[in-house]
């Protein structure tokens, strides 16, 4: 066994495509020799601004020798098809035996490959991998026909230790790869992947973009702490500048006074969008500090003063800037740009945002007259709640919409209540976000979910496979998780039933996370009438429960029993058998006792259906597994009379009947 280390050295690769270059590169080259028959026992991708690497340890050093008899056509068979077989097989026809079926003669190829040195394999192979990853964008560097991501300097391939040699655009392999562009002089020789981590950290190269984020976190958090701050954590961030820099270093900076009176999301979008800097929490007042963290790429002999200097005057320019629309925005009132979203088009289909408005307003009202909520507290800040798309901070950061709308309804001196309905309208933008708690923000957030997936539905842009322009699924889960959080009896028959379907399909994923069942939502939601998602998730729960005891299991083996029993009969016969059940014709204690049993059961269930008392409701439906069990075990349902054979195929019919009174069993696996 020995080891292969590739690194690709080049221009600078965008820090968002470094992750996913790495993962390519292991994937196409270990899936490349594997089709060889060489399967490595393990991998390590690595990637940073100027270079990818990849590590296998384990591989064989030579393909395995191949024996193989494969079978052709028969003797006699079109030219064509023999052409084709031996072309295919690699062989000629002389060399092929022929072999009798006992049906006639046909011929076998017997294939005997020595295998090749790995070595050999991977100069066919690196150049073809190389060419297939797939760079979101890329470019034709000059002296090339290869499109690849930045223009290529040089490109390490050692197997065993030894040189694989070979060219990708206008490129020769070798062992030579270079240092940190500032902090490193000249060529570094490598002889192995240790040999190769440790000469580059001596030149001034983390090459593990793990290990890079690990120095920046946790040299910005103690730097942090060493002057009464806390670091706002920032993964999206952490990502990119450790995609950035070679070799870390972390440096604190001060924001300007005059800044301070920003809110603090201008601050912080304006210095993570254009300065890729961190924002730091003061300790003691939980508010944003007047200090960032810059991460250079630079071991600077001043200790980093001139670069600091340097990222304050660029920072100072940048939120003058932001300062200038902020003060700008606060001379118009909200209500003033409303009368603007005329301009502004939502959807070719769907209108404008004025008039998207309009109807979220409406919506907001029914809402929140459902739920309690102050119904013109809820208009008002419908009527509002893009009127920030207009101002020019929301126009230089659109990731703030919603929260300047709600900064500026503040300033406006509107209800503490409408400026926050404004500020959370969104809420929640992902599976990490908070969703709104107060009523009228509970209101105007549905009511924007809604109106966005009744509308795009309404026209025909419904999400499809993996394609989802308009978030239509994010939407969804959101209008799921307001629900089901605040705990909100809301009937959701206004949606219609395409997007109600849609909820639910959703509402399955949302739960799968939590370990229910989606063949339960199932269970529960194909019995129609049911769009109280808290009533639905707690009848679901309390189902899950059921069928995982012994008792449940038993009866949904009972179930499924009359169920294909009845299916079978009805196919037959042509008919149903739903029709009451004859009790004179009940001539067994079993069956009897089940009719009995199915009766009282089904008025007991529905009360408690009724009460919400699902558990309990479960619990009367288990008390029915002895008698199924014992008609079963005495009772031939399909009796030589055919008026007895119609009446406990009736009585099935009831169980069935009685069982979907909590859910449709059918929908339910095992």
């Amino acid at each position: 066994m020995a080891d292969l280390l590739i690194e690709l050295f080049s221009e600078e690769i965008p820090a968002r495509m470094q992750g996913a270059a790495a993962k390519d590169l292991d994937r196409i080259v270990s899936g490349a020799l594997a089709e060889k028959g060489l399967k490595a026992e393990g991998s390590k991708a690595l990637a940073g601004s100027r270079r990818l690497a990849l590590s296998l340890t384990g591989l064989p050093v030579k393909q395995p020798d191949v024996h193989e008899e494969r079978k052709g056509p028969r003797v006699g068979a079109p030219e064509k098809a023999i052409e084709g077989f031996l072309r295919s097989a690699g062989v000629k026809l002389e060399e092929c035996r022929k072999q009798n079926d006992g049906k006639g003669e046909f011929y076998v190829a017997v294939i005997e490959r020595k295998g090749r040195t790995t070595a050999e394999v991977l100069a066919e192979i690196l150049p073809e991998a190389f060419a297939k990853l797939p760079w979101p964008k890329s470019m034709r560097f000059p002296g090339s026909e290869v499109r690849w991501v930045r223009p290529l300097h040089s490109i390490i391939a050692l197997f065993d230790g030894k040189i694989v040699p070979f060219e990708f655009a206008g490129v020769k392999s070798g062992n030579i790869t270079r240092g940190h562009r500032f902090l490193s002089k000249g060529e570094v020789k490598v002889a192995d992947f240790a040999d190769y981590l440790a000469k580059l950290m001596e030149q001034h190269v983390v090459v593990d973009g793990e290990k890079r984020k690990a120095i920046v976190l946790n040299d910005a958090r103690e730097q942090a702490a060493s002057i009464g701050c806390e670091l706002i954590d920032d993964i999206g961030l952490l990502e990119e500048v450790s995609g950035l820099a070679e070799w870390p270093h972390v440096l604190i900076g001060t924001i300007e006074d005059q800044f301070m009176d920003v809110p603090p999301e201008i601050l912080q979008t304006s210095m993570r969008t254009h300065q890729k800097y961190f924002s730091l929490r003061d300790h003691a007042t939980g508010k944003m500090a007047n200090k960032f963290v810059v991460v250079s790429n630079m071991a600077a002999a001043d200790g980093g003063k001139e670069i600091v200097a340097g990222n304050e005057r660029v920072l100072r320019a940048r939120l003058s800037d932001a300062k200038f629309f902020w003060d700008g925005d606060r001379k118009h009132s909200l209500e003033s740009r409303v009368e603007a979203l005329k301009g502004i088009v939502f959807h070719a289909k769907l209108g404008t945002q004025y008039e998207r408005v309009e109807r979220i307003k409406a919506l907001a009202g029914e809402i929140a007259a459902k739920i309690g909520a102050d119904v013109e507290k809820a208009k008002r800040a419908a009527l509002l709640c893009k009127a920030d798309l207009t101002s020019g901070v929301v126009g230089e950061f659109p990731e703030l919409q919603g929260i300047m709308g709600g900064y500026y309804a503040q300033h406006d001196g509107e209800d503490a209540e409408v400026a926050s309905a404004i500020r959370d309208h969104y809420k929640p933008l992902g599976p990490t976000d908070s969703v709104p708690t107060a009523p009228v923000s509970i209101a105007v957030a549905l009511a924007d979910k809604t109106d966005q997936l009744t509308g795009f539905f309404a026209v025909g842009e419904k999400p499809t496979g993996s394609t989802d322009p308009f978030a239509l699924r994010r939407a969804a889960l959101g209008v799921i998780r307001i629900i089901l959080e605040n705990e909100l009896r809301l009937s959701l028959g206004f949606v219609g039933d395409d997007v109600l379907s849609f909820l639910a399909d959703r509402l399955k994923v949302a739960l799968k996370e939590k370990g229910i069942r989606y063949d339960l939502i199932d269970a529960v939601f194909s019995l129609g009438g049911e769009d109280d998602l808290v009533r639905l998730v707690a009848r679901v729960e309390a189902l899950q429960s059921f069928i995982a005891s012994e008792g449940g299991k038993n009866l949904l083996a009972g179930y499924k029993r009359a169920a294909n029993i009845l299916k079978a009969e009805e196919k037959k016969d042509k008919t149903s058998f739903d029709g009451a059940v004859e009790t004179t014709q009940l001539n067994l204690p079993e069956e009897k006792e089940l009719f009995i049993d199915l009766k009282a059961a089904a008025q007991a269930i529905k009360g408690k259906l009724e009460a919400e008392s699902f558990v309990d409701a479960m619990r009367t439906m288990s008390r029915l597994r002895k008698p199924v069990d014992a008609f079963f075990d005495k009772v031939t349902v399909n009796d030589k009379d055919p008026a007895l054979r119609a009446n406990r195929l009736k009585l099935l019919s009831t169980l069935r009947s009685t069982l979907h009174l909590v859910a449709d069993f059918s929908k339910i696996e095992g």
